[in-house]
């Protein structure tokens, strides 16, 4: 998830925690302990795009990781805090749960998360949610604000963080719920349309749960659709896309290209434009794919040595991100 997402539950369970031991300073530090797993974005500086996504999210995400760092920073700040009545286990579990919550949360999205580096690659994702929800968000991000707002003494502070927190349980259940109903029309589809699929998945649209994108994938490319969990018509409007692994062959071998085919599941589709290669990662939806389902994946990787594939996925982001985007998703996403 995003980093206001993780920072705004952090702040909402330190008070639950540690609230009436600590005050305010316990929102400040379970804030902190909620974004801990992202110190690797400052790891990847320096990295190839490649090998920057495949470390986000790989070994500070990992539950050796959390499992080491937790009792090493409850430890510190027992010694810190030392006039306080916070305890070791009040520390570990402010950055046991921090830590935890940290990548349970991020393995919803689509991006997937390496919960068992450095012993295996394997990326951990429910496809549960967007990497950025406000309908997940706002509940935590009101909290917060009032519980900057009220005194650190005052009896309703628990019950802010506490409602916000069970309003984003509900959430996640009932993205669950939309989820399950997505999935099994989907196998209904697929059936009813003949389609022979190995595998497919799903997962939410941009910045809610109620807009899906799917991908049911067959040996030769990806039938790709949309449904939002209000439409009335359940039949799905596939649009058939290529993977084009014919065009691998007049590649040199790339230490990159191997990588994100990794990274990607398989779930990949190489593009040919004039006399350049690109490899789509397409679990990352197309720009506007709900109303133009030609239009361009939004990870699109130049496969070459002086390729310029900085911010590759933001850039696709930013592309369907406009106001007039935005405001056809909110319009798709009520159903038609």
């Amino acid at each position: 998830m995003d980093s206001l997402t993780h920072t705004v539950l952090g702040a909402c369970l330190g008070q639950v925690l540690a609230g009436k031991k600590i005050g305010k300073k316990a929102m400040l530090w379970g804030a902190v302990a909620n974004n801990i797993p992202d110190i690797d974005i400052f790891t990847s500086t320096w990295m190839s795009q490649a090998d920057g996504l495949m470390a986000h999210r790989g070994f500070t995400h990992s539950i050796l990781f959390a499992l080491i760092v937790s009792p090493m920073l409850a430890f510190l700040f027992t010694s810190w805090y030392k006039k306080t009545t916070m305890t070791f286990i009040d520390w570990l579990l402010i950055f046991g749960t921090g830590n935890f919550l940290h990548i349970i949360i991020d393995s919803f999205t689509c991006y997937g998360t390496g919960w068992f580096e450095p012993f295996n690659h394997y990326r951990v994702t429910f496809n549960l949610l967007f990497v950025a929800d406000p309908f997940f968000t706002i509940s935590l991000l009101i909290s917060a604000i009032a519980l900057m707002i009220l005194k650190k003494n005052h009896p309703a502070r628990n019950k802010w963080a506490k409602g916000a927190l069970a309003i984003c349980m509900a959430y996640l259940v009932m993205a669950g719920v939309d989820k399950y109903k997505i999935d099994k029309n989907t196998r209904a589809q697929l059936s009813e349309q003949k389609i022979e699929a190995t595998d497919y998945f799903t997962t939410p649209t941009p910045l809610n749960n109620f807009l899906w994108y799917i991908i049911a994938k067959n040996d030769t490319g990806f039938f790709i659709s949309y449904q939002s969990v209000f439409d009335n018509d359940k039949n799905l409007a596939f649009t058939f896309h290529s993977q084009n692994r014919n065009f691998l062959n007049s590649l040199p071998s790339d230490q990159d290209l191997d990588k994100l085919k990794h990274f990607s599941k398989d779930y990949y589709v190489i593009e040919k434009k004039d006399s350049s290669y690109f490899f789509n990662d397409i679990r990352f939806g197309q720009i506007s794919g709900w109303n133009d389902p030609t239009s361009n994946f939004v990870f699109r990787y130049k496969l070459g040595r002086d390729a310029d594939n900085d911010l590759v996925i933001q850039r696709g982001r930013v592309e369907g991100s406009g106001k007039k985007a935005l405001a056809e998703l909110w319009v798709r996403m009520w159903g038609k």
